[in-house]
């Protein structure tokens, strides 16, 4: 089975890496500017393992898994460092047939040690070795939250765009996230909307900037405070913005 299909087609981004196009949603999987292997490591990964180069161990929520590259580039990351600490990672996914055609994605050259695990995630969900361990639930990703019994070290919050896929960027989806992330743990996520900012915010989360040479500006999620990052002043951004509010799930029951 080959990968392009009625909903979905490779797509190169401007790093050189392919990403995707969904026909569904209307949207790239990565920012095809910033490029999808660049995007995955800069805006979630390395902040993200920077953040917690101290533990031993992490558990990581991938939302949602998509093509794949922020787990891949996680791994990578950890190669590339010799990054010898177990990770877990749990993603949830609701395209079975995508997650079944990505043994025919084509994946970036440094992606080739990790295309095992792929092939293993395609056909069983889930991967497991003495280091590693990374299960995908297919199915609606707001049921897996409800359920799972995980605590949270990171979470890529990396769904669609609040305009595409809304359900996935509300207060009481965030909300979620918040109970299920640990005290330390941190969020990483492209979006700058300030939505999105205070629906995190209004869970009770501080929020940063991520900010670097080589990508467009990101955001930056934690209930404790991060050192090395700019904060938003998020009280100023409301007094200048008071009517916006977080969007919520009652709007899109409503509109649906």
């Amino acid at each position: 089975m080959g990968f392009d299909s009625d909903k979905h087609h490779l797509v190169k981004s401007d790093d050189g890496s392919f990403t995707a196009y969904s026909s569904e949603f209307d949207e790239h999987y990565h920012s095809t500017r910033d490029g999808a292997l660049h995007e995955s490591l800069y805006k979630h990964v390395i902040p993200a393992f920077e953040h917690h180069k101290e533990k031993d161990e992490v558990t990581i929520l991938d939302i949602c898994f998509g093509l794949g590259f922020n787990t891949l580039a996680t791994l990578h990351y950890m190669r590339k460092n010799s990054i010898r600490k177990k990770v877990r990672i749990f993603s949830p996914e609701f395209d079975a047939e995508l997650i079944a055609s990505l043994r025919s994605f084509t994946y970036p050259e440094i992606f080739r040690p990790f295309l095992p695990i792929i092939e293993a995630l395609s056909t069983k969900n889930v991967y497991e070795d003495e280091q590693l361990y990374i299960e995908l639930y297919i199915g609606d990703a707001r049921e897996f939250l409800r359920t799972t019994t995980e605590r949270f070290d990171i979470v890529y919050q990396d769904a669609f765009s609040p305009a595409v896929n809304p359900v996935l960027w509300t207060k009481e989806y965030f909300s979620d996230i918040a109970r299920l992330i640990k005290e330390d743990g941190i969020l990483t996520t492209y979006s700058m909307a300030l939505k999105t900012r205070l629906a995190l915010y209004e869970n009770g989360f501080n929020i940063y900037i991520n900010r670097g040479e080589g990508y467009r500006d990101a955001t930056l999620a934690s209930k404790t405070e991060l050192s090395g990052y700019e904060a938003v002043d998020m009280a100023h951004k409301i007094a200048c913005n008071p009517d916006v509010e977080p969007l919520h799930d009652h709007e899109i029951l409503s509109k649906s």
